[in-house]
Protein backbone atom coordinates (compact mmCIF):
# COMPACT_ATOMS: atom_id res chain seq x y z
CA UNK A 1 0.00 0.00 0.00
CA UNK A 2 1.57 3.67 -0.78
CA UNK A 3 0.71 6.19 1.56
CA UNK A 4 2.22 9.52 1.85
CA UNK A 5 5.87 9.48 2.69
CA UNK A 6 5.52 13.19 4.55
CA UNK A 7 2.53 12.79 7.45
CA UNK A 8 2.36 16.65 6.50
CA UNK A 9 1.41 16.22 2.74
CA UNK A 10 -2.36 15.51 1.40
CA UNK A 11 -1.89 13.09 -1.25
CA UNK A 12 -3.99 13.47 -4.67
CA UNK A 13 -4.95 11.02 -6.86
CA UNK A 14 -5.67 12.60 -10.33
CA UNK A 15 -7.91 10.62 -12.23
CA UNK A 16 -7.48 10.77 -16.25
CA UNK A 17 -7.98 8.81 -19.52
CA UNK A 18 -11.91 7.39 -19.72
CA UNK A 19 -14.12 6.02 -21.49
CA UNK A 20 -14.63 8.64 -23.85
CA UNK A 21 -13.63 9.75 -27.57
CA UNK A 22 -12.02 12.33 -25.60
CA UNK A 23 -9.85 9.99 -24.05
CA UNK A 24 -6.47 10.82 -25.42
CA UNK A 25 -6.59 14.83 -24.32
CA UNK A 26 -7.63 13.77 -21.05
CA UNK A 27 -4.26 12.14 -21.04
CA UNK A 28 -2.66 14.92 -21.94
CA UNK A 29 -4.03 17.00 -19.09
CA UNK A 30 -4.05 15.06 -16.32
CA UNK A 31 -0.52 14.55 -16.65
CA UNK A 32 -0.20 18.01 -17.01
CA UNK A 33 -2.14 18.39 -13.97
CA UNK A 34 0.07 15.86 -11.83
CA UNK A 35 3.57 17.38 -12.90
CA UNK A 36 1.84 20.93 -11.68
CA UNK A 37 0.74 19.96 -8.27
CA UNK A 38 2.53 21.94 -5.22
CA UNK A 39 5.20 19.33 -4.30
CA UNK A 40 5.49 21.16 -1.00
CA UNK A 41 1.55 20.86 0.23
CA UNK A 42 0.85 17.79 -1.88
CA UNK A 43 1.92 14.17 -3.42
CA UNK A 44 -0.16 13.21 -6.39
CA UNK A 45 -0.37 10.21 -8.11
CA UNK A 46 -2.14 9.24 -11.46
CA UNK A 47 -5.00 7.02 -11.66
CA UNK A 48 -5.39 5.77 -15.42
CA UNK A 49 -8.79 4.80 -16.60
CA UNK A 50 -8.33 3.08 -20.07
CA UNK A 51 -10.85 3.33 -23.19
CA UNK A 52 -12.19 -0.05 -22.04
CA UNK A 53 -13.07 1.17 -18.33
CA UNK A 54 -10.06 -0.44 -16.57
CA UNK A 55 -8.25 1.51 -13.69
CA UNK A 56 -4.45 1.24 -13.32
CA UNK A 57 -2.24 2.67 -10.98
CA UNK A 58 1.52 2.59 -11.09
CA UNK A 59 4.68 5.29 -11.60
CA UNK A 60 4.81 4.12 -15.22
CA UNK A 61 1.76 5.99 -15.97
CA UNK A 62 3.28 9.35 -15.41
CA UNK A 63 5.20 9.58 -18.40
CA UNK A 64 3.46 10.49 -21.66
CA UNK A 65 5.58 8.25 -23.10
CA UNK A 66 4.15 5.38 -22.49
CA UNK A 67 0.38 5.99 -23.68
CA UNK A 68 -1.36 3.57 -25.12
CA UNK A 69 -0.11 0.56 -22.97
CA UNK A 70 1.28 -2.31 -24.74
CA UNK A 71 1.79 -5.62 -22.99
CA UNK A 72 5.15 -5.07 -21.72
CA UNK A 73 4.03 -1.70 -19.74
CA UNK A 74 0.40 -2.52 -18.49
CA UNK A 75 2.33 -5.23 -16.45
CA UNK A 76 4.14 -2.74 -14.46
CA UNK A 77 0.58 -1.18 -13.53
CA UNK A 78 -2.29 -2.51 -11.12
CA UNK A 79 -6.14 -2.82 -11.66
CA UNK A 80 -7.58 -0.98 -9.16
CA UNK A 81 -11.73 -0.39 -8.18
CA UNK A 82 -12.84 2.58 -6.09
CA UNK A 83 -13.68 1.47 -2.40
CA UNK A 84 -17.79 2.13 -2.38
CA UNK A 85 -17.90 1.68 1.49
CA UNK A 86 -17.46 4.95 3.42
CA UNK A 87 -18.96 3.01 6.09
CA UNK A 88 -15.43 1.56 6.94
CA UNK A 89 -14.24 4.28 7.43
CA UNK A 90 -14.40 7.79 9.52
CA UNK A 91 -14.43 11.54 9.73
CA UNK A 92 -11.06 12.24 8.30
CA UNK A 93 -10.07 9.04 6.89
CA UNK A 94 -8.46 8.59 3.36
CA UNK A 95 -10.67 7.28 0.31
CA UNK A 96 -9.30 3.64 -0.82
CA UNK A 97 -8.46 2.26 -3.95
CA UNK A 98 -8.99 -1.43 -3.43
CA UNK A 99 -7.06 -4.31 -6.19
CA UNK A 100 -8.73 -5.46 -8.46
CA UNK A 101 -8.28 -8.87 -8.18
CA UNK A 102 -6.67 -10.18 -5.10
CA UNK A 103 -5.59 -13.18 -3.66
CA UNK A 104 -6.76 -14.37 0.20
CA UNK A 105 -3.75 -12.43 2.48
CA UNK A 106 -4.34 -9.47 -0.08
CA UNK A 107 -8.08 -9.29 0.36
CA UNK A 108 -9.46 -5.73 1.79
CA UNK A 109 -6.12 -4.36 1.80
CA UNK A 110 -6.01 -1.12 0.06
CA UNK A 111 -3.29 -0.61 -2.65
CA UNK A 112 -3.27 3.31 -2.34
CA UNK A 113 -4.82 5.62 -0.17
CA UNK A 114 -6.04 9.43 -0.97
CA UNK A 115 -7.03 12.52 0.78
CA UNK A 116 -8.75 14.28 -1.88
CA UNK A 117 -9.16 13.39 -6.20
CA UNK A 118 -8.88 15.25 -9.16
CA UNK A 119 -10.98 14.37 -12.01
CA UNK A 120 -9.32 15.66 -14.79
CA UNK A 121 -11.35 13.95 -17.88
CA UNK A 122 -13.00 15.14 -21.09
CA UNK A 123 -16.76 14.57 -21.86
CA UNK A 124 -18.42 11.12 -21.57
CA UNK A 125 -18.61 9.28 -18.20
CA UNK A 126 -15.62 11.29 -16.46
CA UNK A 127 -16.84 15.91 -17.13
CA UNK A 128 -20.59 14.67 -17.57
CA UNK A 129 -21.20 13.98 -13.66
CA UNK A 130 -20.81 10.20 -13.47
CA UNK A 131 -16.82 10.39 -11.80
CA UNK A 132 -18.60 13.07 -9.27
CA UNK A 133 -21.54 10.74 -8.61
CA UNK A 134 -19.21 8.09 -7.59
CA UNK A 135 -17.03 10.33 -5.61
CA UNK A 136 -20.00 11.49 -3.56
CA UNK A 137 -21.11 7.91 -3.33
CA UNK A 138 -17.70 7.07 -1.80
CA UNK A 139 -17.75 9.78 0.54
CA UNK A 140 -14.09 11.14 -0.94
CA UNK A 141 -13.36 14.70 -1.60
CA UNK A 142 -12.78 15.98 -4.81
CA UNK A 143 -12.15 19.14 -6.86
CA UNK A 144 -14.31 20.77 -9.69
CA UNK A 145 -17.94 21.14 -10.41
CA UNK A 146 -20.33 18.98 -8.48
CA UNK A 147 -21.81 16.29 -10.17
CA UNK A 148 -25.72 18.14 -10.71
CA UNK A 149 -23.50 21.39 -12.67
CA UNK A 150 -21.67 18.54 -14.45
CA UNK A 151 -24.07 16.84 -16.13
CA UNK A 152 -26.41 19.86 -16.65
CA UNK A 153 -23.55 21.31 -18.47
CA UNK A 154 -22.23 18.73 -20.46
CA UNK A 155 -25.97 18.54 -22.28
CA UNK A 156 -25.81 21.29 -24.85
CA UNK A 157 -29.24 21.32 -25.29
CA UNK A 158 -30.30 21.30 -21.26
CA UNK A 159 -27.34 23.93 -21.15
CA UNK A 160 -29.27 26.61 -23.23
CA UNK A 161 -32.58 25.65 -21.74
CA UNK A 162 -30.86 26.51 -18.32
CA UNK A 163 -29.54 29.80 -19.49
CA UNK A 164 -32.71 31.01 -21.57
CA UNK A 165 -34.09 30.73 -17.66
CA UNK A 166 -31.22 32.86 -16.65
CA UNK A 167 -31.97 35.57 -19.69
CA UNK A 168 -28.73 35.15 -20.99
CA UNK A 169 -28.61 35.27 -24.91
CA UNK A 170 -28.07 31.68 -26.60
CA UNK A 171 -28.70 30.51 -30.21
CA UNK A 172 -31.89 28.92 -31.11
CA UNK A 173 -31.47 24.63 -31.46
CA UNK A 174 -32.81 21.63 -32.98
CA UNK A 175 -32.03 17.99 -30.86
CA UNK A 176 -31.41 15.64 -33.15
CA UNK A 177 -31.85 12.18 -30.89
CA UNK A 178 -30.03 8.38 -32.65
CA UNK A 179 -32.63 6.48 -33.73
CA UNK A 180 -33.60 2.98 -32.57
CA UNK A 181 -31.68 1.34 -35.37
CA UNK A 182 -29.71 2.55 -37.48
CA UNK A 183 -28.04 6.11 -37.44
CA UNK A 184 -30.07 8.12 -40.26
CA UNK A 185 -33.53 10.34 -39.44
CA UNK A 186 -36.02 10.21 -41.99
CA UNK A 187 -35.97 13.41 -44.58
CA UNK A 188 -39.48 14.31 -43.70
CA UNK A 189 -38.70 14.10 -39.72
CA UNK A 190 -35.40 15.91 -40.60
CA UNK A 191 -36.79 18.40 -42.55
CA UNK A 192 -39.59 19.10 -39.53
CA UNK A 193 -36.54 19.38 -37.23
CA UNK A 194 -34.33 21.22 -39.16
CA UNK A 195 -36.81 23.83 -40.80
CA UNK A 196 -36.90 26.79 -37.42
CA UNK A 197 -33.46 26.76 -37.71
CA UNK A 198 -32.66 26.92 -41.53
CA UNK A 199 -29.28 26.53 -43.78
CA UNK A 200 -26.48 26.97 -43.05
CA UNK A 201 -26.34 25.22 -39.84
CA UNK A 202 -23.92 23.76 -37.26
CA UNK A 203 -24.30 20.34 -36.02
CA UNK A 204 -22.44 19.16 -33.35
CA UNK A 205 -22.59 16.01 -30.82
CA UNK A 206 -24.43 17.03 -27.75
CA UNK A 207 -22.36 15.50 -25.25
CA UNK A 208 -18.80 15.78 -25.94
CA UNK A 209 -16.36 19.00 -26.45
CA UNK A 210 -12.81 19.12 -28.17
CA UNK A 211 -14.39 20.42 -31.63
CA UNK A 212 -14.99 16.35 -32.14
CA UNK A 213 -17.84 15.85 -34.61
CA UNK A 214 -18.49 19.45 -35.44
CA UNK A 215 -19.93 20.19 -39.07
CA UNK A 216 -21.08 23.20 -40.88
CA UNK A 217 -24.08 21.86 -43.09
CA UNK A 218 -25.75 23.67 -45.97
CA UNK A 219 -28.63 21.73 -46.66
CA UNK A 220 -30.80 18.53 -45.28
CA UNK A 221 -28.85 16.49 -47.38
CA UNK A 222 -24.99 17.26 -45.72
CA UNK A 223 -27.01 17.17 -42.55
CA UNK A 224 -28.09 13.98 -43.02
CA UNK A 225 -24.83 12.75 -44.07
CA UNK A 226 -22.92 13.82 -41.42
CA UNK A 227 -25.52 12.55 -38.85
CA UNK A 228 -23.80 8.79 -38.88
CA UNK A 229 -20.60 10.37 -37.81
CA UNK A 230 -22.00 11.99 -34.57
CA UNK A 231 -24.32 9.02 -33.59
CA UNK A 232 -21.71 7.03 -33.49
CA UNK A 233 -20.05 8.91 -30.21
CA UNK A 234 -23.35 10.09 -29.01
CA UNK A 235 -26.74 9.14 -28.83
CA UNK A 236 -28.19 13.24 -29.83
CA UNK A 237 -27.01 15.95 -31.71
CA UNK A 238 -28.09 19.60 -31.55
CA UNK A 239 -28.19 21.68 -34.67
CA UNK A 240 -27.86 25.51 -34.23
CA UNK A 241 -27.86 28.19 -37.03
CA UNK A 242 -24.42 29.13 -38.76
CA UNK A 243 -23.02 32.46 -37.40
CA UNK A 244 -21.75 34.62 -40.11
CA UNK A 245 -19.02 36.45 -39.37
CA UNK A 246 -17.84 34.24 -36.65
CA UNK A 247 -15.35 35.40 -33.81
CA UNK A 248 -15.10 33.52 -30.43
CA UNK A 249 -14.72 34.32 -26.53
CA UNK A 250 -13.34 32.10 -23.86
CA UNK A 251 -13.71 33.00 -20.41
CA UNK A 252 -13.12 30.42 -16.82
CA UNK A 253 -14.98 31.76 -13.24
CA UNK A 254 -13.85 30.77 -9.91
CA UNK A 255 -14.24 31.36 -6.17
CA UNK A 256 -11.57 28.88 -5.40
CA UNK A 257 -8.88 31.82 -4.96
CA UNK A 258 -10.52 33.60 -1.73
CA UNK A 259 -12.46 37.06 -2.11
CA UNK A 260 -15.63 35.56 -4.00
CA UNK A 261 -16.27 34.55 -7.69
CA UNK A 262 -14.04 35.97 -9.69
CA UNK A 263 -13.45 35.56 -13.87
CA UNK A 264 -9.83 35.02 -15.63
CA UNK A 265 -8.96 36.49 -18.66
CA UNK A 266 -10.53 36.54 -21.56
CA UNK A 267 -9.24 34.73 -25.23
CA UNK A 268 -10.36 35.07 -28.74
CA UNK A 269 -9.46 31.77 -30.59
CA UNK A 270 -8.11 31.92 -33.79
CA UNK A 271 -9.38 30.23 -36.47
CA UNK A 272 -6.96 28.79 -39.30
CA UNK A 273 -9.89 27.75 -41.05
CA UNK A 274 -13.97 28.62 -40.72
CA UNK A 275 -14.30 26.32 -37.34
CA UNK A 276 -11.97 25.74 -34.67
CA UNK A 277 -10.80 22.13 -34.90
CA UNK A 278 -9.44 19.09 -32.66
CA UNK A 279 -6.26 19.97 -33.65
CA UNK A 280 -6.06 23.32 -33.69
CA UNK A 281 -7.16 23.40 -30.16
CA UNK A 282 -4.74 20.85 -28.38
CA UNK A 283 -1.90 20.06 -30.47
CA UNK A 284 -0.50 23.31 -31.91
CA UNK A 285 2.85 23.83 -31.08
CA UNK A 286 2.62 20.91 -28.79
CA UNK A 287 5.76 18.95 -28.30
CA UNK A 288 5.05 15.85 -29.54
CA UNK A 289 5.80 12.97 -27.23
CA UNK A 290 6.62 15.53 -24.45
CA UNK A 291 5.87 15.92 -21.11
CA UNK A 292 6.20 19.65 -21.15
CA UNK A 293 2.59 20.48 -21.12
CA UNK A 294 1.40 22.21 -18.07
CA UNK A 295 2.00 25.08 -15.78
CA UNK A 296 4.55 25.46 -12.94
CA UNK A 297 5.08 27.77 -10.22
CA UNK A 298 7.00 30.25 -12.55
CA UNK A 299 5.50 32.52 -15.25
CA UNK A 300 5.77 31.85 -18.93
CA UNK A 301 4.10 28.60 -19.09
CA UNK A 302 1.10 30.11 -21.14
CA UNK A 303 3.62 29.27 -23.98
CA UNK A 304 2.80 25.85 -24.40
CA UNK A 305 -0.18 23.68 -25.64
CA UNK A 306 -2.38 26.09 -27.63
CA UNK A 307 0.05 28.82 -28.45
CA UNK A 308 -0.58 32.39 -29.37
CA UNK A 309 -0.68 30.97 -32.92
CA UNK A 310 -4.43 30.05 -31.82
CA UNK A 311 -5.33 32.33 -29.24
CA UNK A 312 -5.36 35.79 -28.59
CA UNK A 313 -5.48 36.55 -24.87
CA UNK A 314 -6.78 39.86 -23.30
CA UNK A 315 -8.27 40.76 -26.47
CA UNK A 316 -9.33 44.76 -26.62
CA UNK A 317 -13.20 44.61 -26.59
CA UNK A 318 -15.74 47.39 -26.11
CA UNK A 319 -16.53 48.15 -22.33
CA UNK A 320 -19.81 46.67 -22.38
CA UNK A 321 -19.60 43.45 -24.58
CA UNK A 322 -16.37 42.54 -22.16
CA UNK A 323 -18.84 43.98 -19.23
CA UNK A 324 -21.58 40.95 -20.96
CA UNK A 325 -18.95 38.16 -20.93
CA UNK A 326 -17.93 38.48 -17.54
CA UNK A 327 -21.48 39.38 -15.50
CA UNK A 328 -23.20 36.54 -18.12
CA UNK A 329 -20.80 34.19 -16.64
CA UNK A 330 -20.73 35.35 -13.16
CA UNK A 331 -24.35 34.96 -12.93
CA UNK A 332 -24.48 31.48 -14.55
CA UNK A 333 -21.93 30.37 -12.31
CA UNK A 334 -24.02 31.91 -9.31
CA UNK A 335 -27.17 30.10 -10.42
CA UNK A 336 -25.74 26.56 -10.52
CA UNK A 337 -24.27 27.20 -6.90
CA UNK A 338 -20.65 26.90 -8.81
CA UNK A 339 -17.48 24.89 -7.95
CA UNK A 340 -14.11 24.32 -9.93
CA UNK A 341 -13.19 26.39 -12.38
CA UNK A 342 -15.43 26.09 -15.80
CA UNK A 343 -14.55 27.86 -19.31
CA UNK A 344 -17.48 29.27 -20.82
CA UNK A 345 -16.92 29.69 -24.23
CA UNK A 346 -18.89 32.50 -26.46
CA UNK A 347 -19.65 32.81 -29.83
CA UNK A 348 -20.43 36.00 -31.89
CA UNK A 349 -20.94 37.87 -34.84
CA UNK A 350 -18.05 40.67 -35.09
CA UNK A 351 -19.87 42.95 -37.52
CA UNK A 352 -23.15 43.34 -35.48
CA UNK A 353 -21.68 42.68 -32.35
CA UNK A 354 -24.20 40.23 -31.18
CA UNK A 355 -23.11 37.44 -28.87
CA UNK A 356 -24.47 34.78 -27.57
CA UNK A 357 -22.99 31.95 -24.04
CA UNK A 358 -22.46 28.85 -26.09
CA UNK A 359 -21.65 26.03 -24.05
CA UNK A 360 -20.08 25.48 -20.87
CA UNK A 361 -16.73 23.66 -19.97
CA UNK A 362 -17.03 21.63 -16.90
CA UNK A 363 -13.10 20.72 -16.74
CA UNK A 364 -11.53 22.77 -19.31
CA UNK A 365 -8.05 20.89 -20.56
CA UNK A 366 -5.32 21.79 -17.98
CA UNK A 367 -8.46 23.56 -16.44
CA UNK A 368 -7.59 26.81 -18.68
CA UNK A 369 -4.58 27.47 -16.21
CA UNK A 370 -3.28 29.90 -19.31
CA UNK A 371 -6.75 32.07 -18.69
CA UNK A 372 -5.61 32.39 -14.98
CA UNK A 373 -1.97 33.21 -15.45
CA UNK A 374 -2.92 35.67 -17.83
CA UNK A 375 -5.76 37.30 -15.42
CA UNK A 376 -5.91 41.18 -14.08
CA UNK A 377 -4.51 39.47 -10.78
CA UNK A 378 -2.76 36.00 -12.06
CA UNK A 379 -2.48 32.78 -10.49
CA UNK A 380 -0.41 30.88 -11.78
CA UNK A 381 -1.26 26.60 -12.46
CA UNK A 382 0.25 25.24 -9.28
CA UNK A 383 -1.16 27.97 -7.10
CA UNK A 384 -4.70 27.06 -9.21
CA UNK A 385 -5.06 23.55 -8.30
CA UNK A 386 -3.90 24.18 -4.51
CA UNK A 387 -7.21 26.22 -4.32
CA UNK A 388 -9.12 24.05 -6.41
CA UNK A 389 -7.81 20.96 -3.40
CA UNK A 390 -8.58 23.00 -1.10
CA UNK A 391 -11.99 24.22 -2.67
CA UNK A 392 -12.66 20.20 -2.85
CA UNK A 393 -11.84 19.93 1.08
CA UNK A 394 -14.14 22.33 2.04
CA UNK A 395 -17.39 21.28 -0.34
CA UNK A 396 -16.51 18.18 1.27
CA UNK A 397 -16.95 19.21 4.92
CA UNK A 398 -19.94 21.74 4.23
CA UNK A 399 -21.64 19.33 2.27
CA UNK A 400 -21.55 15.87 4.92
CA UNK A 401 -24.26 14.30 6.60
CA UNK A 402 -24.25 13.61 10.20
CA UNK A 403 -23.31 9.90 10.81
CA UNK A 404 -26.67 8.77 11.02
CA UNK A 405 -28.76 11.29 8.08
CA UNK A 406 -32.20 9.84 9.10
CA UNK A 407 -33.90 12.67 11.28
CA UNK A 408 -34.87 11.08 14.64
CA UNK A 409 -38.76 11.98 13.84
CA UNK A 410 -38.52 10.20 10.59
CA UNK A 411 -36.45 6.72 12.33
CA UNK A 412 -39.07 3.96 11.16
CA UNK A 413 -36.42 1.06 11.56
CA UNK A 414 -34.90 0.49 15.74
CA UNK A 415 -31.57 1.71 15.84
CA UNK A 416 -28.91 -0.41 18.00
CA UNK A 417 -27.39 0.97 21.43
Amino acid sequence: MQTTKNPGKKRIAVLFGGRSPEHDVSVVSGLQVLNALDPEKYEGFPVYITPQGLWLTGDVLRERGNYMLDAQTFKKTRAVTLDLSPVNRTVGKRGRLLPRESGLLEKGKPVEEFDAAIPVFHGYIGEDGNIQGLMETADVPYAGTRTMASAILMDKAATKYFLKALDIPVLPCAVLRRPAQGYFIPEDELKALAGPIGFPAIIKPTHMGSSIGVAKVKNIEELSACLPAVFEYDDSAILEPFVENLVEYNVAVSKAFGGGVKTSAIERPKAVDELLDFKQKYLAGAESGSNKLGGTKNPGAISEGMLSLTRELNPKLEAKMEANIREWAVRMFDAMNGTGAPRIDFIGNSKSGEIWMNEVNPLPGSFGYFLWEAAKEPILFTDFLSGLIEEAFFEYTRRRLPKDPVPVDARLLKRAG
